[in-house]
């Protein structure tokens, strides 16, 4: 009566050591997870442990194979702390970095080459150097002024004043009525039939100004139209259109050519200071000069 009565409070704490015994076992607590290994027949079956802290092997058991721990031991050649031996190729590189050989090589040649920038890097023009055909020119390229032509002004250099002189000065573009065929068909009708754009008319001008001033503000006088370009090389404003007549209109060696006094002068119109009584005369060239009358257009 007593075992009937009682025996449910007897089993159900043994049930409960027994489950807790079986949880413990397979819940990571065994002995075989934890680092050592249970004996063979032990029924456990070993688990890798390579996320969990890192132990002191214990001693393997006798028979057992221990590959796995020793193969994760470093071997020899790949002990901690012991360098490697470079390879060939390796040793090569370290001894010699790259561009060491051409750093090495760089003599005197490059360092001349260099420096032909100023110190604020603006790039400076090329200097003339004795035997290459250019010694004689200036630092804006411009060739030897022949004897008794005015040399030339720089803009920048120029003094102003208030004393007016006169000058004459004309635009014509006859040479294209001798090459009609060269012109664009589009152009045709702005050239006119006697060639003159502006007939020789005398304007005052003052005391520094160049022949590029002179134009300028005749063309305005006029309303002619006028295109140019300032070239910081040769320290000059270029005239690329007049009477919307370009370069190369009227193939490839055409263009505007300035003379002063029966003279076309081998620098720019910014740079010519025109005197007293100067006649000047743009002339629209299909031949680069040839056929306007410059002697030296094709000389070399």
């Amino acid at each position: 009566m007593w075992w009937k009565r009682h025996k449910w409070k007897v089993l159900l704490p043994v049930i409960a050591v027994a489950v807790l015994a079986a949880a413990f076992w397979y819940g990571g607590d065994a002995p075989g997870l934890q680092g050592w290994t249970v004996p063979e027949g032990g029924g456990s079956a070993s688990v890798s442990h390579s996320q969990m802290p890192q132990q002191t092997p214990e001693p393997a058991e006798s028979g057992k194979p221990q590959a796995a721990e020793e193969s994760a031991l470093p071997t020899p050649e790949e002990s901690p702390g012991t360098p490697a031996e470079p390879s060939p190729s390796t040793e090569t590189e370290q001894t010699q970095a790259p561009g060491d050989e051409q750093a090495e090589q760089s003599g005197p040649e490059e360092e001349e080459s260099a420096g032909t920038q100023s110190a604020g890097g603006e790039e400076t023009p090329p200097q003339a150097v004795e035997g290459d055909g250019d010694a004689e020119k200036d630092k804006y390229l411009t060739d030897t002024v022949p004897e008794g032509k005015p040399l030339p002004v720089e803009p920048q250099d120029a003094v102003l004043s208030d004393t007016a002189y006169t000058c004459t000065i004309s635009i014509s573009c006859a040479s294209i009525l001798d090459h009609m065929d060269w012109l664009d068909e589009e152009k045709a009708e702005l050239v006119p039939e006697d060639g003159w754009v502006l007939a020789p008319v005398e304007v005052t001008f003052y005391e520094g100004e160049s022949v590029f001033n002179v134009l300028q503000r005749t063309c305005k006088q006029q309303k002619i139209h006028l295109e140019f370009e300032n070239t910081p090389m040769y320290n000059s404003a270029y005239i690329e259109g007049i009477h919307n007549l370009y370069e190369f209109d009227c193939g490839e060696l055409s263009g505007w050519m300035y003379e002063v006094n029966g003279w076309f002068p081998n620098y720019g119109c910014s740079r010519y200071q025109l005197r007293d009584g100067d006649v000047i005369c743009w002339v629209y060239t299909c031949e680069l000069g040839a056929d306007v009358g410059r002697d030296d257009a094709l000389d070399g």
